[in-house]
């Protein structure tokens, strides 16, 4: 296993790449494909300690991210990274100038502002390196202008406004993005299908083979690991298919069956908790009367 590269400030981040010195200690604006050229390492992983947004054309390396395969930005695609997250970079050939863009900054910089306080809001920085957003010509013109009014922000003298001002902006792109991954969630309908119906395949398929019994009640991970994608990605598609995310669907699923249960059998609640996966019975009732205002006691004693 290659040794992981820990990169947790924007100074140590320029300093790996061979840049100069930071006009900001908590973001910056990169443009390094020839100094990745120029990393005599063909494969390394690494993990930044910060946010990191990327707009690429073309890589000299291919990135993967979550164990997934190794994935090839197309052109005018973006990420979307959180701290702390494991990434493997593996040297490839490129015939052009990568002229795309990353902004990297520092937890530090919105730990203070609203965005700090909604900055998990934006699912997409859970997501997969291969549900990259991809860009529109003009989308692209709107996240390339966002990104240079806030490269001359912190390029200019920084004074009382300067921070306000930068948090301002990559705020409006991140709701930018936002806009842009409902555009993709919409137009690649064929490609995302009916994943819901495939979801309730998955969670019909979970309990005829048992596997509640083993592993309890679905996890999210789970599915998202089942349908290929990452919780978050998986969660936003059905919430865009459906108006609701993975969890609710998961409840919405237990709690059927376990009216049906209710309704068909004489197994007790607690029998019926364990059936489906609970481990303790009473989390089960409280799940069911947050969902049907009832107790199974008192559901079942409601059709009788």
């Amino acid at each position: 296993m290659k040794e992981i590269i820990y990169i947790d400030s924007i100074t140590k981040l320029h300093e790996f790449f061979g840049m100069e010195k930071p006009k900001h200690p908590l973001i910056t604006v990169m443009r390094v494909a020839n100094k990745l050229e120029e990393i005599e390492l063909e494969k390394f992983r690494y993990s930044l300690g910060l946010y990191h947004i990327s707009l690429k054309d073309t890589c000299p390396f291919t990135i993967s991210n979550y164990g997934r395969n190794s994935y090839d930005f197309e052109e005018g695609s973006m990420m979307f990274m959180a701290p702390n997250q494991i990434l493997e970079f593996e040297k490839q050939q490129v015939n052009k100038q990568d002229t795309g863009w990353s902004i990297v900054f520092h937890p530090d910089l919105i730990r203070k502002s609203e965005l700090g306080k909604r900055i998990d809001q934006y699912s997409f920085f859970s997501y997969a390196s291969n549900e990259a957003l991809h860009l529109s010509d003009d989308e692209r013109i709107v996240a390339t202008e966002i990104l240079h009014k806030i490269e001359r922000e912190f390029n200019s003298n920084i004074d009382a406004h300067s921070q306000t001002i930068i948090i301002s902006n990559l705020e409006l792109l991140l709701n930018y993005c936002v806009r842009f991954y409902d555009r993709q969630f919409y137009t690649r309908t064929n490609l995302n299908k009916d994943i819901a119906s495939q979801f309730e395949q998955l969670l019909k398929e979970y309990y005829q083979n048992n596997k509640q019994l083993s592993l309890g009640i679905p996890m999210v991970q789970y599915c998202g690991e089942m349908m290929k994608m990452s919780p978050k990605y998986l969660s936003d598609l059905l919430r865009k298919e459906t108006g609701k995310g993975t969890q609710e669907h998961i409840h919405q699923y237990i709690i059927e069956k376990a009216k049906n249960k209710l309704l068909n059998s004489k197994e007790s609640a607690s029998e019926i908790a364990y059936s489906l996966g609970f481990e303790y019975p009473q989390y089960f009732s409280k799940m069911f009367k947050k969902k049907t205002s009832l107790s199974p006691k008192e559901f079942r004693q409601s059709l009788n």
